[in-house]
C-alpha cells in the first residue's frame, strides 16, 4: 500500500516522556496503521528535510473504559519514535520544556 508522507505521519506525540527523549534526538509519531518502517524513515526525511539513524514502531494497546454502565474500549493506535543523525533536528519541537 503506497501512502503519501502526509498520510503516514499522523501527529506528533506530546507527553512527558516523548519530550524528555527530544534531548537525545529522539522524536515520537502518531503513524498510520499500515505503515512500515521505511515510509515512516521516507516521511520523516521529506517533510522535515532531515536524516534519519533509527526508527523503532510500537503499537498502544485499546484500554477498557467505562462510563456509569455503559462499557466500551478506547481504540489502541501505532506509534513510532525516530532517532536523527548527530547534527539534526526538527525545528517544530525545540524550545519544548519538559
Amino acid at each position: 500500500m503506497s501512502l503519501h508522507p502526509n498520510q503516514v505521519l499522523l501527529a506528533p506525540v506530546v507527553s512527558e516522556k516523548s519530550y524528555s527523549l527530544i534531548s537525545d534526538r529522539k522524536y515520537t509519531f502518531r503513524v498510520h496503521e499500515d505503515a512500515h518502517k521505511t515510509q515512516i524513515r521516507q516521511a520523516v526525511e521529506e517533510l522535515f528535510e532531515v536524516k534519519v539513524q533509527k526508527v523503532a514502531v510500537l503499537k498502544v494497546q485499546s484500554k477498557p473504559k467505562r462510563r456509569g454502565v455503559t462499557k466500551g474500549r478506547r481504540p489502541g493506535w501505532k506509534k513510532a519514535i525516530v532517532q536523527l543523525r548527530e547534527g539534526h533536528e526538527i525545528e517544530i519541537f525545540e524550545g519544548a520544556t519538559v
